[in-house]
């Protein structure tokens, strides 16, 4: 079976990694996991698309084996220029980028603020605000994120006897997860603590919200930037108000909107052949098994 090769780079003074799946020399794809995941979550979707592309799969800061931020600072934007780098790195001119949920976010954000650098743009379930969504006021921003901290200092990091322990608790919040995919996304999630107990290798930091932070008149700007062709690829039955918001691909130049019925947020777990039909069809290859 196809794996990948773990490789660095450096941003902001911390120690990124991210997944090679090979096939240097093909147009490059870069997968973008969500919060409290890491780049073996796209496993699936990545060997699928690696005869055709340079599949990358980077771990965020502070997610999977990435350094953490010193102080746990985790703005979006903070993403984007660890994403930004990465590019640079690999001296590519264009990319495509698959990101899913956070990482959509950012995703959309690279590809408003970058889009001469873009192929193409698929978002898994990640509009995450809303174009009319309010502003709180400053202080109420400030004292929450102050909260935040708080109350993430005095956490302990939960510890799971087995690795098998660590994915029954996955499949807890997510019922679909199957227990072969959730020991998976344990094993690569989880790291061993001295005592022979595991923790999950995110940053409990990254959890709190950032005050300064990107709003939706800021998003909507960044969205009508984006000049490639875009997919918006939802869930069914998301808890995000954007994948039921109506109208969202004319905030665009060229976006359509697909919905995948039966999934939850974690789209491309629960229904990994129909998200995987989809993006594949976006960018123009055969299904898989078709000639």
């Amino acid at each position: 079976m196809l794996v990948p090769q773990s490789r660095y780079y450096e941003s902001h003074g911390l120690r990124l990694h991210y997944a090679d799946w090979g096939n240097e020399g093909a147009p490059t794809v870069i997968l973008v996991h969500g919060g409290r995941d890491h780049c073996r979550s796209w496993d699936v979707i990545a060997r699928s698309l690696q005869p055709h592309f340079h599949v990358l799969a980077p771990d965020l800061r502070g997610h999977g084996d990435s350094d953490w931020t010193k102080g746990g600072s985790y703005a979006l934007t903070e993403f984007v220029y660890d994403l930004a780098q990465l590019v640079r790195a690999i001296a590519e001119p264009q990319v495509t980028l698959i990101g899913h949920s956070m990482g959509g976010m950012v995703s959309l954000i690279y590809s408003g603020s970058f889009p001469e650098q873009m192929s193409a743009l698929v978002v898994l379930d990640g509009v995450t605000v809303l174009p009319d969504a309010p502003k709180p006021p400053v202080h109420e921003r400030i004292t929450r994120w102050i909260g935040q901290l708080d109350k993430l200092h005095d956490r302990a990091p939960r510890r799971y006897r087995t690795i098998e322990d660590a994915a029954a608790q996955m499949i807890t919040y997510n019922k679909r997860l199957s227990r072969e995919l959730a020991l998976h996304l344990a094993t690569h999630g989880a790291r061993q603590n001295e005592d022979g107990s595991y923790s999950w290798k995110f940053d409990p930091y990254q959890r709190a919200s950032s005050p300064h932070r990107l709003w939706p008149d800021d998003h909507v700007a960044l969205w009508s930037r984006i000049a490639c062709p875009t997919l918006l690829l939802n869930a069914g039955e998301s808890f995000l108000a954007g994948s039921k918001a109506a109208g969202l691909e004319s905030y665009f130049q060229q976006a359509r909107i697909e919905t995948i019925s039966g999934a939850g947020h974690w789209l491309h777990h629960d229904r990994p052949r129909e998200v995987l039909g989809a993006i594949r069809r976006f960018l123009g290859l055969a299904e898989e098994g078709g000639s």
